[in-house]
This record gives structure tokens, C-alpha cells and sequence, in this order.
């Protein structure tokens, strides 16, 4: 339900150079443009369940980006549910977009890789709210080495030499000299990864899927004294959330879609923080460096 300075569910995710929009609820484009997010970069969109207060907004984002030239197709995996609305959207308002939408319906009962690039993969796993949905975990692969470039001038290194340390083998030279990767190499960063799970009530492989993930969001729709209309409608509470991110071992959690009974959303975050101290209320606007 509308709540005042409170959005449907959207994100914008930006990485490597890519942008990404997790869903896409009523108003997503002019939260876009206030929070300076820039659309006509938009490269793929990632749509959980086709409610409303999730889809609502992409009309209007995909008439806006037509009339603004985008020439660029965009990816939008979603649900299978999802396909006849495309396919009404085009058949009133296609003539007005100039672009290709590449529509990938999600049916999968397991996580499965839906997009990889060369540094990035996403995988979609379905979820528990009585519907079609699907959360979404993107991750960074494990980069090449970075060589040091003391290490280029200090033993001689040529093009393949450095070649084979990127990759993590060790050099050995034809005289039987030996230059080790821990030597003359180092890995740039971790892989980070984000995991996006809106709308669902716990299940049991949950846990399992999220394992290891660096930043969480996770719904939390209810408060623990409402843990009975969670069930009742798929949604889950603080605890439950911040039960599932300790027991997945995940970096931090970010909560959010909070019932429209609730103005004070600093209940959610203490709630959490009893069971996962790293938990996050999120409010709209609010930028996360993973």
C-alpha cells in the first residue's frame, strides 16, 4: 500500500560497469531520475513476481526509454507469468519502442545461471510466496592476478611469462629457474557478491543458496508479533530474516518492504539485530557499497 516517502520495491545494482534493476514497482522511473540513477544505461532488468507493487512501474519505464532513442535491447528475465503482460504492453504501446526487449522466462526449481559475462554471474532460484517468484544472486567471478610491476623489471618477465602468472601458474624458465606466483602476483579483490530475495516465507534450501553471500537483502514484511499473517501470505518476519542470514553466514543484511501498518522502521532493524547484529533497515534513496 502507498505510505508516504516510501517507493515500491526497486534497486538499482551497478557493477562492473554494468546497471541493473531489480524489479520494477510503480514510480521506479522518477525515482530513477531524483536519485540521479541513469536509465538509458540500463542493461538488464530482473523481475521477482509479477504483483503489482513489482511491476507496476516498468510500463512507464519502457515508454520513457523509447521515447528518449534507446536503441540498445534490454534483457528482462522474469517469470513465465510475465509473458502475456509483455505481450499486452506491446500490442497497445510497442510502436513507441524502438528497441529490442529480450524476454527470458524464468521456471527453474534450482538455481540456475541466467546471465554471464566475463566477470559476472547471476543465478535465479525460485522462492516461497505462492506465486511464481524468483530471487537473484549476482556474483563476481574469481579475477585473474594482478602481476606487480617491480616484479615485470626485476626478473625480466615477457608477455607469455606474465600471461601464465595472471592465470596463477607458476613461471619456469628453460635454465630451471623457478618464479612463483606468490612471488610476482596478487589477486586484485575478493569476489563480492549480492543476493536479492523479495517476496517469500522461509523454506528449507534457503539457507543453502544464500551461503557465503556478501550483502543480503531479504524482505521483512512482518514484525515477529506478526509471524502468523507471514505465514498466512508468504512473507516473512525480522527474526526469520536475520535467522536465515546467520545461518547462511552472510556479510550484512539489508532489510525492507515493510507492511504499510508500519511508519517507524527502526523496529525492523532492532528486531534483526537481536538475532544478526550486521542487519540494515534501508529506506529509499540509500546507496550500499558491496
Amino acid at each position: 500500500m502507498p505510505v508516504r516517502d516510501r517507493n515500491q520495491s526497486a534497486q538499482a545494482l551497478q557493477v562492473h560497469g554494468r546497471l541493473f534493476l531489480l524489479d520494477c514497482g510503480e514510480g521506479t522511473q522518477y525515482a530513477m531520475v531524483r536519485h540521479h540513477v541513469p536509465m538509458m544505461k540500463l542493461d538488464s532488468l530482473f523481475l521477482s513476481h509479477i504483483h503489482g507493487d513489482h511491476v507496476f512501474g516498468l510500463f512507464g519505464l519502457l515508454s520513457t526509454l523509447g521515447m528518449k532513442g534507446r536503441q540498445t535491447p534490454l534483457n528482462i528475465f522474469a517469470p513465465v507469468n510475465f509473458g502475456p503482460i509483455l505481450k499486452f504492453f506491446l500490442s497497445y504501446y510497442g510502436d513507441g519502442i524502438g528497441f529490442e526487449i529480450r524476454y527470458t522466462p524464468l521456471k527453474m526449481k534450482e538455481p540456475e545461471t541466467i546471465l554471464e559475462t566475463k566477470n559476472l554471474r547471476v543465478q535465479a532460484f525460485p522462492l516461497n510466496h505462492g506465486i511464481e517468484t524468483f530471487g537473484f544472486r549476482i556474483e563476481e567471478k574469481e579475477p585473474l592476478l594482478n602481476v606487480d610491476k617491480e616484479a615485470i623489471g626485476r626478473y625480466g618477465l615477457t608477455l607469455t611469462e606474465i600471461g601464465s602468472l595472471k592465470r596463477g601458474e607458476d613461471v619456469v624458465r628453460a635454465d630451471g629457474t623457478v618464479i612463483p606466483v606468490s612471488a610476482a602476483a596478487y589477486k586484485p579483490y575478493e569476489p563480492r557478491s549480492y543476493a536479492y530475495c523479495s517476496d517469500t516465507a522461509p523454506f528449507p534450501q534457503e539457507a543453502l543458496w544464500l551461503k557465503g553471500i556478501t550483502v543480503l537483502y531479504h524482505e521483512t514484511t512482518y514484525l515477529q508479533e506478526l509471524a502468523d499473517q507471514g505465514a498466512q501470505r508468504h512473507h516473512s518476519t525480522t527474526l526469520q530474516a536475520a535467522q536465515l542470514a546467520k545461518d547462511a553466514g552472510v556479510g550484512k543484511l539489508l532489510i525492507g518492504h515493510y507492511s504499510s501498518r508500519n511508519t517507524d522502521i527502526a523496529d525492523y532493524q532492532a528486531e534483526c539485530r537481536s538475532v544478526f547484529p550486521e542487519s540494515y533497515a534501508t529506506s529509499d534513496g540509500e546507496t550500499y557499497d558491496i
